[in-house]
Formats: C-alpha cells, sequence, structure tokens
C-alpha cells in the first residue's frame, strides 16, 4: 500500500500528519508513505527526522485580502498542481490525505484529477480556507468537533465523518508519577500546566505575574510555566523586577520550552492555553479541565470557536484576550481551587470530548478508500 500524505507550515498541520501516518505503517503491512510539503516550511526539517520520505514543491498561501500577489499566487498555484501530479504519478499512491495548511492544497487537487482517492482532515470547528476549497474535490472529510460538520453542510453527509483530532500516542501513555517525576513536581500539590504555544503567548505570560504574586509559596498549587523560548528571558526579567522570589517559592517552575509535553500533560489537574486544535485534542484526551485564551489573530478566528465549543460542553472556561488581566486569571484559577466539584466535572466533561483513538480513525477511514482493484 502506497500512500501520500501532506501538510505544513506549522505544527498543526505537521505533527497530525505524521502520527496519522504512523497509524497507517501500523494499520497496513508493507506501507510506504510519502510526504509532499514545501523546502521552506517547518515540514522540510520536521518529517525527515521523523524517518519518512519528502518530496517538495512550490506553493505560498493566499493573503486574506484582494492583492496582485493572490494572482501571482493563484498563477504559481496552477505550476505547483502540475508538479504534485508528476509527484503523484511516478509515486503511484493508493490513496493521498491532507491535513491543512496551503502545501497540501495542489496535491489532493491533483491527487482527485487523477482520480485517487483523497481524504482532508480538519481540525477547527471553523474550517481554513484551503479545506473548504479541496471539500468539493475530495471523497471524505473527516473533521475535528462535530460543529464543523455545518460548514461543510453543502455536500453530501456521507462525506463527512466526525473522527476528533489526531494525537500522538505518547500524550495517553506517560503517567502522572512519570511527569511529576521527570518535572520535579511535588506529588501533594495539584499542578497547574501554563502554555501558550511554541513560541510562546504575551498577554498570557504578563498576566501571569499577578498568578505568581498571588500563589507564590502555596501549599496547595504548583504552577508549570512554559514561555515560549522568545519570551523566557523577559518573563524572568519581569518576575525579578516585581521583587518576586522563585528560588525560594518552592512551587514555582519557568522554562523556555518544554521538549516532552506529553509528562507535563500527565501530571496536569488544571491547564491555562490558547485554544489550537491540536493542544486541545491533547487536553480532552487526557480529560484535562481548562482554562481558554484563544489566540484573537488567529485565521477566521478559528482558537475561539474552538475553545467556546469546549466551554459549551462544560470542559473549560473561556477568557477572552482582549479581557485577560492578571486579576481576571487569578480569580478565575482561585474560584476553580475553591471549588473541587466544579473542577472535578470539568475534568469529566473534557475527557468525555476526547478522542485518544482518532487517529486510528482517520488512518482506517484513509484505508477503506482505496479501490479493490488498487490493493496490493
Amino acid at each position: 500500500m502506497r500512500m501520500i500524505i501532506s501538510g505544513g507550515g506549522t505544527g498543526g498541520h505537521i505533527y497530525p500528519a505524521i502520527t496519522i501516518a504512523k497509524e497507517v505503517a501500523k494499520l497496513a503491512k508493507n506501507s510506504e508513505i510519502l510526504f509532499v510539503g514545501t523546502k521552506h516550511g517547518l515540514e522540510a526539517d520536521i518529517v525527515p527526522k521523523e524517518g519518512f520520505n519528502f518530496a517538495t514543491i512550490e506553493v505560498r498561501g493566499l493573503e486574506r485580502r484582494l492583492s496582485w500577489q493572490n494572482v501571482r499566487t493563484i498563477i504559481s498555484t496552477i505550476g505547483s498542481v502540475w508538479s504534485s501530479a508528476k509527484i503523484i504519478k511516478d509515486f503511484k499512491p493508493d490513496v493521498v490525505i491532507g491535513t491543512g495548511g496551503y502545501v497540501c492544497g495542489p496535491v489532493l487537487l491533483a491527487a482527485s484529477l487523477l482520480k485517487i482517492p483523497t481524504l482532508i482532515q480538519e481540525q477547527n470547528v471553523i474550517p481554513g480556507i484551503t479545506n473548504k476549497i479541496l471539500a468539493r474535490f475530495v471523497d471524505k472529510i473527516a473533521v475535528g468537533y462535530a460543529e464543523a460538520e455545518r460548514c461543510f453542510g453543502r455536500y453530501k453527509p456521507q462525506q463527512i465523518v466526525f473522527t476528533g483530532n489526531p494525537i500522538r500516542p505518547e500524550v495517553m501513555s506517560a503517567t502522572r508519577q512519570e511527569g511529576q517525576l521527570a518535572l520535579q513536581l511535588d506529588a501533594n500539590k495539584l499542578t497547574l500546566l501554563v502554555v501558550g504555544g511554541s513560541r510562546g503567548a504575551r498577554s498570557i505570560n504578563n498576566a501571569m505575574l499577578d498568578v505568581y504574586q498571588h500563589f507564590a509559596g502555596s501549599q496547595r498549587i504548583q504552577i508549570l510555566h512554559v514561555t515560549g523560548q522568545n519570551e523566557y528571558n523577559s518573563i524572568v526579567g519581569n518576575i525579578k523586577q516585581s521583587g518576586i522570589d522563585i528560588s525560594n517559592a518552592g512551587n514555582i517552575i519557568i522554562k523556555p520550552y518544554l521538549y516532552n509535553m506529553p509528562l507535563a500533560l500527565g501530571a496536569a489537574d488544571l491547564a491555562v492555553f490558547r485554544a489550537g486544535a491540536v493542544g486541545l485534542a491533547e487536553l480532552t484526551a487526557r480529560g484535562i479541565p481548562a482554562i481558554l485564551i484563544p489566540y484573537p489573530y488567529a485565521a477566521e478566528n478559528h482558537q475561539e470557536f474552538n475553545a467556546r465549543a469546549l466551554e459549551k460542553q462544560g470542559a473549560a472556561v473561556v477568557i477572552a484576550d482582549k479581557e485577560l488581566t492578571g486579576a481576571k486569571l487569578t480569580k478565575t484559577i482561585e474560584t476553580l481551587l475553591n471549588n473541587p466539584a466544579m473542577l472535578s466535572d470539568m475534568a469529566k466533561k473534557s475527557r468525555e470530548l476526547g478522542r485518544p483513538q482518532a487517529a486510528e480513525a482517520i488512518a482506517r477511514l484513509a484505508l477503506g478508500l482505496i479501490k479493490p482493484q488498487r490493493k496490493r
């Protein structure tokens, strides 16, 4: 069985693609998988390190406004469809999967025109522009949120399948004890995990100063704050200027980046997160209640829609970025800590939303598209 999988630009498109590919490799013996991306995207670095073959095309994304650059991009996209078709003809895949991002547009379009079975995976409540276009051509659409189905409502119901979003298997295998040991956390305290994404979130980092002032030295709670590489020096400097002595507080750990996030998730009792689809999939798979602060400049404001979907089900509390203050974040954390029943109920609702088997479901859906005469 041969498969092409394409998705790039951000980790939110790349890591789900890798997770699906690994699941396919487990389900289909003697499978051959080829990733297609761009040589300038993160995928060019990440995918080869994961041990998969990698091919590139030249393509760029559309600007979200009318411009001459968009006209040039559309013209160049015709060439990238031709390049994609050449890769497809040479590799001869049985099925092609796209996980979002502009790079997968020409690849999935070429595959569809060549009558190769196709599937796209949409992680967010509000689909991206590439997947909205591709929905007209592909055989199946795997959605991460049930709410996303209405955005594809004009298509055949049997074309859309609610699978959830794929997560790394390590997210589920990491134990609480392993996380506490690896991160030097106190087993007798609740753990608050604060993450604003790999690059950090300045608004969250700034709001955390009040949280530190309030909870420093607390015997109830410990804070593991991942600031992002770009923000780390700034936040540490601000903490010192504020007179907070982290070294003697005994319950505050600040890191610029965390290479083993599954261990942190294993130890977490409450999380402060942005609302990217992959992060929320991992939180709900583990059943971690969350305070969500959606990134306000995400395309189509999709992070807020993602966050509100969890809030509606009782798994999260949402604070809009423009309304975020240190006092408000501190009060929200304190309210949850003082209401164990509410925190427990949020954890239960979060776990009910989790789809830890999503990658397997998507892999099986893709394999089921392979035409009998193409099965090897």
